[in-house]
């Protein structure tokens, strides 16, 4: 009923994104903060005297801000708290006794720095703060850096209050490529991260996956989006607000619609437009509706879910008779928002769910930001008894000469002497 703009107009402007990013990363390695400076003056129209802000200015920027904002990020930070938590509860450390004196162990381990990008260009997305800090910090994560934009020179005050009750140790006022390189490289002024989280525009998912492998990352989190599913008793004025509510963070957010009936299709369209130039946002809005909305009707339930698993997005938002048939007919999500009294944007802003998810067919490998991508699932090992020290060292010399590796063998061979006194005819003896 309604198609989106071609694959190969969206590879031509990712070809673009990619070149850019490229030339802002290697700037900034080589100049430092000096090149930071430029392109935040360039892109923010940014240029303070430190993008660093101390603790007296956030603390004077967060007695700014009214009293009701500050009670109700407390409130949605205490949510994604408390899922963090069970979330945290749910992995276990764990030693157990394989054979004789051999002892295996799991442990986890948060990482030593994490950066959080908090995107602010087009609003203040206080939520990401809560995400990505609070998060971190439920982890056990020792130092966690805040990056956030100015919003039109301005510094955004309800951004700056949320990260500093999430509990972030730094707090910069640097957005873009440049901020992500800078944490991830480090300058002069600011020390290197571990691990770089959040959600962000084209160019800052495509400089977290250019500087992948030198630091981790959470995910590819690039344009949201939405998939709503609706059978014939789906409502499409519901249907139609949910799909805008997505398309207004920016011109390049799919907002997608698949249904089973084509009276539901047609009518979701037509209250699509009777909205949108309403819409305060509509300037992001419209062209993602325009270019990026796709209305998809579909002959049966079975359908649906087989077309939602290809498309492996974001958000898929179940409006239909049965919605939790979705969670057994459905593998290749961010995140499910199950009935018509859940709705996307809770997942986005207040429910204390994570909202940082996979986009672009991510979903297919991997789920969204959630407290153990902040921990390090490392192993331990310790043999203290003889016989199995002989065991193993004799399988170890079978096995690693299978592979031809003659050093591998000799590991394992003195083991089996060490323990049983086995002969070691390879060994020089001094």
């Amino acid at each position: 009923m309604k198609t989106a703009v071609s694959r190969e107009q969206v590879a031509v402007d990712l070809d673009a994104v990619r070149a850019t990013v490229t030339d802002v990363i290697a700037d900034i390695r080589e100049r430092g903060d000096t090149a930071v400076r430029e392109y935040s003056e360039k892109f923010d129209g940014w240029s303070p005297e430190s993008f660093r802000l101390s603790a007296e200015h956030i603390e004077e920027i967060v007695s700014s801000v009214p009293a009701q904002v500050i009670e109700d990020i407390c409130f949605v930070q205490e949510q994604v708290r408390t899922f963090a938590r069970h979330q945290l509860a749910s992995l276990g450390e764990f030693e157990v006794e394989t054979l004789p004196g051999v002892k295996l162990g799991q442990r986890h381990i948060p990482v030593r720095t994490a950066g959080a990008y908090i995107p602010g260009g087009r609003y203040p997305l206080t939520a990401s703060a809560h995400m990505t800090i609070v998060t971190a910090k439920v982890a056990g994560v020792p130092r966690v850096v805040a990056c956030t934009p100015p919003i039109r020179g301005e510094v955004p005050a309800a951004t700056v209050a949320a990260a500093h009750l999430a509990g972030a140790d730094e707090i910069w006022l640097l957005g873009g490529v440049q901020a992500v390189a800078a944490m991830a490289a480090g300058t002069d002024t600011m020390r290197p991260v571990d691990l770089i989280a959040g959600p962000g525009n084209a160019y800052v998912a495509e400089a977290k996956r250019q500087l992948f492998g030198e630091i981790g990352i959470d995910l590819f989190a690039g344009p949201t989006e939405i998939l709503v599913l609706a059978d014939g008793n789906a409502d499409p004025f519901t249907c139609a607000v949910d799909l805008l509510s997505q398309a207004e963070h920016g011109p390049d957010s799919p907002a997608v619609l698949i249904t089973t009936s084509r009276e539901v299709g047609e009518r979701t369209i037509a209250e699509v437009e009777r909205l949108l130039p309403g819409m305060p946002t509509k300037d992001f809005a419209a062209p993602a509706w325009r270019d990026h909305g796709q209305v998809i009707v579909v002959d049966s339930l079975d359908e649906m879910y087989t077309l939602a698993d290809e498309f492996a997005y974001e958000h898929v938002e179940v409006l239909t008779a049965n919605p939790r048939e979705a969670l057994e007919r459905m593998t290749q999500y961010g995140a499910l928002f199950l009935g018509e009294g859940t709705c996307v944007s809770f997942g986005d802003k207040v429910i204390g769910t994570n909202h940082v998810l996979p986009t672009r067919g991510a979903a297919r490998y991997t789920g969204g930001l959630w407290v153990g991508k902040y921990l390090k699932t490392v192993t331990y090992q310790e043999v203290t008894d003889a016989g199995s020290q002989a065991l193993l060292g004799r399988l170890c010399g079978r096995a690693a000469r299978v592979e031809l590796f003659e050093g591998h063998a000799r590991s394992g061979d003195v083991r089996a002497a060490k323990a049983a006194g086995d002969e070691l005819p390879w060994a020089v003896r001094a």
